[in-house]
């Protein structure tokens, strides 16, 4: 595993982060095959913003999944940084997740039961980070996403747009390679929505990190670098 991580590392800005090649995804439903995904793919490299658009039900959440490491695909390949991994066992996909990739959702999917820096400082000590240390980064990264003043406070007690910049916080925890963003806005009123979307982008330009983001709302399409769709199951 160690030599995975390892050749995952070598990557620098410019290269190829993700690769995705003739993709398919088949669920079976009442005893008949559902096929979501029918193949395509595409390159994501360091440094590029790229939405993932579509319609309704086309699949963008399923490739979302696939590529994340959350999901299987039922054909094709994934290669995180040159490494194959669609065929990984789940030891060492849940090992690539947490090392390379970062994930934000539409809904924040913060822990009730934690302040803003101890959600933010979980995905590092699941990652073996001293506690000290994990404590200093996550109050550096709620920080920079402008909710510092709210590290000490459990989500209830936080508005939603504060609610969903900590999410953006805790996805940066482990310095991720590639950002999965699902409708990272879709939640939240359209200022606030601009705002977490302003952030999403400012993080990710300086982090030098690569994110590929679902969303139905063209406006917020139209200022990533270039976009992807799904028609008729097929990725292009």
């Amino acid at each position: 595993m160690a030599s995975i991580l390892n050749s995952l590392s070598r990557v620098k800005k410019g290269d190829v982060v993700l690769s995705v090649r003739d993709i398919k995804k088949t669920f079976i439903e009442g005893g008949q095959p559902l096929h979501i995904l029918s193949g395509g793919g595409f390159d994501l490299h360091r440094g590029e913003i790229v939405a993932l658009v579509g319609p309704s039900g086309s699949g963008k959440s399923t490739l979302l999944q696939c590529v994340g490491l959350l999901d299987k695909p039922s054909g094709g390949s994934i290669l995180v940084c040159g490494t194959p991994v669609h065929a990984m066992n789940e030891e060492t996909r849940t090992m690539v997740r947490r090392k390379k990739m970062g994930f934000v959702y539409q809904r924040h999917n913060l822990l009730s039961d934690f302040t803003a820096v101890e959600n933010v400082m979980l995905p590092m000590l699941a990652n073996g980070i001293a506690e000290d240390v994990a404590y200093a980064r996550a109050m550096k990264l709620l920080k920079s996403a402008n909710v510092a003043h709210r590290a000490s406070h459990l989500p209830g007690q936080m508005s939603g747009g504060e609610q969903q910049r900590t999410a953006v916080a805790r996805a940066l925890a482990n310095d991720p390679d590639i950002l999965l963003a699902d409708e990272p806005t879709g939640s939240l009123d359209p200022n606030h929505a601009i705002s977490v979307f302003e952030l999403l982008l400012d993080l990710v330009r300086k982090n030098k990190m690569a994110m590929l983001f679902v969303t139905h709302d063209m406006s917020l399409a139209n200022r990533a670098d270039r976009r992807i769709t799904i028609k008729n199951g097929i990725v292009k």
